[in-house]
Parts: C-alpha cells; sequence; structure tokens
C-alpha cells in the first residue's frame, strides 16, 4: 500500500510551506442540473463529489453548499447578467476555502484527482457549470469589528444565507480602486444594522489549461470581483430592505456595474430537502 500511495512522502510535506487558517483563495462554483436530473445531481455531489472531489483533497479546509429555491432565483437581477443567462440559471452553490499561500499545491492536486474521477466514471455529466473559478482573497470586512466569527470561520458557522454579488470594474487598472471604495467606504455602511455579518471579497484567477473540458474558462479575470455576504437571517425576510439597491449604489460610484446579486440558503447535507423547489 506505501509503495501505490508513496505515504512517506506526506511527512515531507506538512513540513514545508504556509499552513495558517488564513482563507487566501476560495472556489465559488455555480451549478444548474440540467431538468430532470435534480435528485441524481444532489445525491452524486453530497454522496461523493463534495468529498471525494473537495474536502479530501490537501489544503481545502472548509466548504458549504447552498441552493436558491424559485422564489429565491426569482429574487435575483440584474435581468441581463454576464454571469447568468437567464439570470435564474443556477440554483446549487458551493463553496470552500484554501489556505492562503497554496493555490498552486491545490491545483495540482483538484486537476489530477477530477481526471482520475472522470475516467473512474464518478463525473455527474448532467449539469452546467454557471459560474465556477477559483479565487484570490482581497479583503473582508466586518459588521461587527472585532466581535463574532472570522471569515476562516464562515463556512462552518451556522449562518442563515448567503448573497453572491458579482461586480466588474470599468478597467482592470479600476479594479484597485474599486476595492478600496468597497472595503472602506461602500460595505460598511451597508453593513451597518443589517442582518450580514461578514462580506468576503475575491477576485478570480483563470482556470488552468489542463482543466476539464465541462467547465469553461472563467470570464471577467483582471475586471471581476466576487463578494460573499454572510446572512444572520433568511435572506427572503431581508431582501427588500437590505439587498435590492446593491447595483444603483455601484453604479452611483463609477467604478464598476453589478452584474449578479443571488441569494441562497444552506442546504441541508445527506438530504434531499428544497430540490422539489427548484423549478
Amino acid at each position: 500500500m506505501s509503495e501505490e500511495t508513496r505515504s512517506e512522502v506526506y511527512a515531507e510535506l506538512a513540513a514545508l510551506g504556509p499552513y495558517g487558517v488564513h482563507p487566501g483563495h476560495a472556489l465559488i462554483t455555480m451549478v444548474e442540473p440540467h431538468p430532470g436530473h435534480e435528485y441524481a445531481y444532489n445525491r452524486w455531489y453530497e454522496d461523493d463529489h463534495y468529498y471525494a472531489g473537495a474536502m479530501a483533497m490537501p489544503w481545502m479546509y472548509a466548504g458549504r453548499r447552498w441552493v436558491a429555491t424559485r422564489d429565491l432565483q426569482l429574487l435575483r437581477y440584474p435581468e441581463k447578467s454576464a454571469v447568468a443567462q437567464p439570470v435564474t440559471t443556477g440554483c446549487y452553490l458551493s463553496t470552500y476555502w484554501v489556505t492562503e499561500g497554496r493555490y498552486d499545491d491545490h491545483m495540482k492536486w483538484t486537476v489530477g484527482i477530477n481526471k482520475r474521477l472522470n475516467r473512474d466514471g464518478r463525473v455527474f455529466q448532467d449539469r452546467t457549470h454557471v459560474f465556477t473559478a477559483f479565487q484570490d482573497h482581497e479583503a473582508t470586512v466586518y459588521r461587527d469589528g472585532a466581535a463574532g466569527p472570522r471569515d476562516f470561520h464562515a463556512l462552518d458557522h451556522p449562518y442563515a444565507g448567503l448573497v453572491l454579488e458579482v461586480i466588474d470594474a470599468e478597467s482592470a487598472e479600476q479594479r484597485a480602486e474599486l476595492v478600496e471604495w468597497l472595503r472602506s467606504r461602500h460595505l460598511p455602511k451597508r453593513l451597518a444594522g443589517s442582518p450580514a455579518a461578514l462580506v468576503t471579497l475575491f477576485r478570480p484567477t483563470p482556470l488552468p489549461g489542463d482543466r476539464m473540458t465541462y467547465v469553461k474558462q472563467v470570464e471577467g479575470v483582471g475586471i471581476r470581483l466576487t463578494l460573499l455576504w454572510f446572512l444572520e437571517a433568511d435572506p427572503r425576510e431581508c431582501w427588500e430592505e437590505y439587498f435590492t439597491g446593491l447595483d444603483a449604489g455601484v453604479a452611483a460610484s463609477g467604478l464598476g456595474r453589478v452584474e449578479l446579486v443571488a441569494p441562497f440558503i444552506p442546504t441541508v447535507p445527506g438530504t434531499d430537502t428544497y430540490v422539489d423547489r427548484l423549478r
């Protein structure tokens, strides 16, 4: 067994490189199971892929799945989105944290394991990747300062909802200015008194050339930002008051445009809860 797995190498690898807890990188993937395959997709992802294709990999240390039932899908905007066409597409969202400084190491493993899973018939084909990208962490903004869970807790803390927001800067040069405006001005103001405890900001990175062919290359690299709003309330309870005007606020800054605002609630692991409410 040791010859097949090269177990002796593991101790050497563990003694090298960064091993902090900061989420320096993320995998954020929004997927649409094909009509009629929703139950099969959910069981494959929860029973196999979430573990074998994600959590069992080195340096991917936290993960959580989210779902948008039909009523949540209908809250999304803008109608003409550069991310999802139509904007309601993509009813499942998975989010994962990767240890800072371990992106390259993780990518080598993930490409290798997904090729193996595909070869072994353990990849579900009746689905479409709507928005899938590895991302680098830019900033985290907290509503309550030093109080409360940190961003490295976010995928384990029992948050009641999540809002995915995608913003495109006007240019690559302007993205840094957009990040600073979001971090220091816009997000603190939107978070104050809201049910959102924190917002993480990420910027997407290109997928490797040897990625699986069913995952399209990342769009918007250089200008795009991905925001994850972690909510202490069901998004339906606070949508109109806190989340209906995010696009207007960004547009008024002159720094970018919102391409997607989409609410989700957490799945219930090991069950098919909500699968019958996707259409």
